[in-house]
């Protein structure tokens, strides 16, 4: 059996919508994360690196909002023509 199949099986959850779930999820725990590194690197005075911090959780926080947003389209479409 595959990995996938497995995967299906154990969550009851089709693999292309865990992962929607999990890229989801992570997005939005990395962009909370992000929040004390920053406040780490701010403390220390270490302006470059809080910034590059902020930058990636801009980028975190955009990837979640889609993920959000993606997956509401699903979950409303769910046993639609095409949702497998």
């Amino acid at each position: 059996m595959s990995q996938q199949a497995e995967t299906s099986r154990a969550t009851g959850t089709a693999d292309k919508n865990y992962d929607l779930i999990w890229f989801t999820e992570a997005s939005l725990s990395n962009t909370l994360r992000l929040e004390t590194y920053i406040a780490d690197a701010e403390r220390d005075g270490d302006q470059e690196l809080a910034d590059f911090f902020r930058r990636a959780q801009t980028e975190s926080r955009k990837g979640g909002e889609q993920g959000k947003k993606l997956l509401a389209a699903r979950l409303t479409n769910q046993g639609q023509p095409g949702d497998n």
